[in-house]
């Protein structure tokens, strides 16, 4: 493509598209015409980002810059543009037709992220990341890992534990979960037993299934300790940043916690109640067609752990909420199905914790009562 020359004495306003890598980050740039400036690669480090930028201001005035995958290889790079005070747009969808038509690289992928912060075909604010909530999401994701091996390795042990000898066995199988834990920890294997092959089999055996459950028993206890360290830094970090939110009937610190992450530092990027409700999936999307007028389909997208945290709350309140069991009931004489009900319900619980965001600006706002909910 064929760079256009742009007189001298006319303001070029720069839109920039930035393709991100694990090494390096591929710039693009075109004027607010359209008009392909140029292109260049640099290295994904502090020093990088402000050659980046410093190339971008040497075309002309930058009013906006579209980075691809601001939650991962891009964080860094949206997070010191914002610093500098630089439009960030989120574009992580590429433009298919053009793929087809012109092919892959990193310039065109740079240059179809301008393209598409220009055409408004993109126009989502990233995350800020760099404040408590992200210190929230970060924390949660260590205790989701650590859960995980937690209970991966209580599996591993109660596996072991099964084969193990039948003397041993008998004496560990009827145990609850950490009496077992506990007993597994006061074993003593003859570690003799274990240096060579002299011993008799059965006793390498022993000693190797004890050194075995020992062993697991101490890893599991640390991986539990972890996870109830974290829940405490977690539990005083939500009650701090969010105590409209976790007061919430239904809306305990775990379920708050995904509403932060799910919102982001920068709560203000969601513009109503409705791109919030659409960015947890309870939006419902317009299916009509033709003849066909008014009809709606399930939203399928949004963020799926925000969607569930939604589905909880709503639960919760129908079996222990009075003003929404009276609305279940008004709702059920229409003929609504519960499947329909907890819809609705998803959709006002969402406009009710958009309002109640740790956000200034949205204090004085009041939430609509339940009976207007549908």
């Amino acid at each position: 493509m064929t760079i256009q020359p742009v007189p001298e004495s006319t303001v070029v306003r720069v839109i920039g598209g930035v393709d991100t890598h694990k090494n390096t980050h591929y710039a693009a740039a075109v004027d607010d015409h359209g008009r392909f400036l140029g292109h260049r690669e640099f290295p994904a480090n502090d020093h990088g980002y402000q050659q980046l930028l410093a190339w971008m201001h040497e075309h002309g005035e930058v009013l906006a810059i579209g980075v691809e995958s601001t939650g991962c290889f891009g964080a860094a790079l949206s997070r010191f543009l914002t610093a500098e005070a630089i439009q960030v747009v989120e574009v992580n969808r590429p433009n298919r037709l053009a793929r087809r038509m012109d092919g892959k690289s990193d310039r065109l992928d740079a240059e179809q992220i301008a393209r598409a912060v220009l055409g408004q075909t993109s126009t989502a604010t990233p995350k800020a990341k760099s404040g408590v909530v992200e210190v929230i999401r970060t924390l949660r994701v260590t205790r989701t890992s650590a859960v995980k091996a937690r209970t991966s390795t209580f599996n591993t042990l109660w596996g072991v534990m099964i084969g193990a000898p039948s003397p041993l066995r008998d004496e560990l199988v009827e145990l609850s979960k950490k009496t077992l834990v506990n007993r597994c920890l006061r074993l003593r294997p003859e570690s003799d037993d274990l240096l060579g092959l002299a011993a008799a089999p059965d006793r390498l055996l022993l000693a190797g299934v004890k050194t075995a459950l020992r062993d697991l028993a101490r890893r599991w206890k640390q991986l539990d300790e972890e996870v109830k360290t974290l829940n405490k830094q977690i539990d005083a970090l939500v009650r701090a940043t969010a105590p409209d939110l976790v007061g919430l009937h239904g809306v305990g610190v775990e379920i708050a916690g995904q509403f932060l992450v799910t919102a982001g530092d920068n709560a203000e990027r969601i513009r109503s109640e409705a791109a919030f409700a659409k960015l947890c999936g309870v939006a419902p999307q317009p299916a009509s067609s033709g003849r066909t007028t008014g009809r709606h389909r399930l939203s399928r997208g949004g963020d799926r752990a925000a969607n569930s945290a939604l589905y909880i709350v709503a639960i919760v309140r129908m079996r222990h909420h009075q003003p929404t069991r009276i609305y279940v009931e008004r709702r059920t004489a229409e003929g609504l199905s519960k499947r329909e009900i907890i819809r609705c319900l998803k959709r006002y619980i969402a406009r009710e914790i958009y309002r109640n965001l740790p956000r200034p600006a949205l204090k004085h706002q009041q939430a609509p009562s339940l009976q207007t909910a549908a």
